[in-house]
């Protein structure tokens, strides 16, 4: 096993306001990111699980975009409360949540 049970990474990627493939920085990834490391601080989760910032993860247009290792779960949650629910079932009970998820091409 690795140092960290989980690692989450969400995109922050900002782009030009014309680019048609948009950004999630756009679509309020930092707020998300602020969020989710407040919530694995609040749960006790440090060291345990690591969230990081992440450059473009090349799924703009689903974003704001999240992945999930080991697990490789990639994630498009639009708010604090989809992002509630991956700490819950999925962080917590390692249960993905489909619901949210970005599916392979």
């Amino acid at each position: 096993m690795g140092r960290f049970q989980k690692h989450i990474f969400i995109c922050i990627n900002e782009r030009k306001t014309d680019d048609k493939r948009g950004c999630c920085a756009s679509r309020g990834s930092l707020e998300l990111l602020d969020h989710l490391k407040g919530r694995v601080h609040e749960l006790g989760l440090k060291g345990k699980v690591r969230v990081n910032k992440a450059g473009c993860l090349d799924a703009c247009a689903q974003g704001p975009t999240l992945v999930v290792y080991p697990d490789d779960i990639w994630y498009a949650p639009k708010s604090k409360e989809d992002l509630e629910e991956i700490i819950t079932e999925h962080i917590q009970g390692n249960r993905p949540v489909e619901r949210l998820t970005i599916p392979y091409k």
